[in-house]
């Protein structure tokens, strides 16, 4: 507290004792490199007042900070004593340690949930719902961020758009869990034809492929054969043979519309007419 309020007492000392002298006072110090100088070097002025015998005549004092290293503190309730056990009665928390006598939380600890053998909240709460563990996840890409891709170079558009074509150039994200689906958003922005192999498709992102003069094939691929059509670099580090592609299983043979091809084809395969008259009716 003296440190913090030695600067303001001696400037008002300085003030009130000194008389009132218009003469220049350079702070010698003040281009010192150390940001906070003792007072006694901060104050000097060029010429002492002849009249008054040598006395120094002060026009002004050189502001200080207040803050230092050696005042920094922790607000008060910033730090929390630990909490001592078993260190003798004195400290309230000794002998027992705050579990009282005997029992089962004196003597140890119970399992998360366990209520004292009565049926435990968990199974008195009704069941509710189920999780299929046949269910399909897709990644979503929509055509305007493919014809944004295309514009600036880096998908051609004059050869065939794989999974691994909007994997590699960032369309979609890494992580392909069952496949890719064609979402119809930015579908006013394709105006060439394009052509696809993905494993699901809208019907509007269907219609707007077609008008331009393109096509979407559905492709079936398992967890094998995705890894093959992404990553076939893999296989060959681990010196193994691309896999065949797998056929879909009965419940998926409505949804795709053919097989997936390996490695990464570049080039569409032509709609056969029945084909198109399956294909007519797309399923989401």
């Amino acid at each position: 507290m003296l440190r913090r309020k030695l600067p303001s007492l001696l400037a008002t000392s300085l003030f009130n004792a000194s008389p009132i002298v218009h003469s220049k006072c350079i702070a010698s110090k003040l281009r010192s490199p150390q940001p906070f100088l003792p007072l006694r070097h901060s104050i000097e002025c060029a010429n002492p007042s002849a009249t008054l015998n040598g006395i120094w005549a002060v026009d002004g004092v050189r502001a200080y900070s207040l803050l230092s290293l050696n005042d920094l503190r922790d607000n008060k309730g910033a730090k929390k004593q630990k909490k001592r056990k078993g260190r003798g009665i004195g400290s309230g928390l000794g002998k027992t340690a705050g579990r009282g006598h005997k029992g089962q939380k004196a003597r140890g600890t119970m399992k998360f949930g366990f209520e004292g053998g009565q049926t435990p909240l968990r199974r008195r709460m009704p069941k509710r719902g189920f999780k299929n563990p046949f269910r399909l996840t897709f990644q979503p890409v929509g055509l305007g961020k493919i014809a944004t891709l295309i514009n600036a170079g880096k998908i051609d558009s004059s050869e065939l758009i794989t999974m691994k074509t909007l994997k590699d150039t960032g369309a979609i994200g890494k992580q392909i869990k069952d496949g890719v689906r064609l979402m119809g958003r930015g579908a006013d922005q394709i105006q060439w034809p394009i052509h696809f192999e993905v494993s699901r498709v809208t019907v509007r992102a269907k219609e707007a492929v077609e008008a331009a003069g393109g096509s979407v094939r559905r492709v079936y691929y398992n967890k094998l054969g995705f890894r093959a059509l992404l990553k076939p670099e893999w296989f060959e580090k681990k010196g193994r043979l691309l896999p065949k592609a797998a056929r879909p299983p009965p419940k998926q043979r409505d949804k795709v519309d053919s097989i997936g091809r390996l490695p990464a084809p570049t080039k569409p395969i032509p709609f056969l007419p029945e084909e198109k008259e399956a294909a007519s009716s797309p399923s989401v």
